[in-house]
């Protein structure tokens, strides 16, 4: 049982001690100052560190070449986004509805 004690008390000092290098090192943090966030970590036993890393911890900027995300409203279906529409538009699908419409007068006049 002391060795589970000991244990734990590592964790709990490894947690405390990447969230504090965590805030300082971080540019910028959420929620509270990062002096606020400093001594909650110490006073509140893994509480605090726990905290820290679940609302105070900065969002990562999103990745060269990964998803973008946007604040603004986003459609809630394909007909509703303007980029989509003018992307049906386009000069190829021009060329396939003639190719088609090609295709069955060539069929009404073979059924003839």
């Amino acid at each position: 049982m002391v060795r589970l004690f000991v244990f734990l008390a590592a964790v709990q000092l490894v947690i405390l001690v990447l969230a504090l290098i965590g805030s300082l090192s971080a540019d910028r943090v959420r929620n509270m100052p990062r002096t606020l966030w400093v001594i909650v970590i110490l006073l509140v036993p893994l509480l605090g560190p726990l905290a820290y890393f679940i609302w105070g911890r900065p969002v990562a900027p999103p990745r060269e070449g990964g998803p973008i995300r946007s604040n603004g409203p986003r459609p809630t279906s394909p007909d509703d986004d303007p980029e989509f529409l003018r992307s049906m538009d386009t000069e190829q699908s021009r060329r396939d509805r003639e190719l088609l419409a090609q295709w069955e007068r060539d069929l009404e006049k073979n059924d003839e």
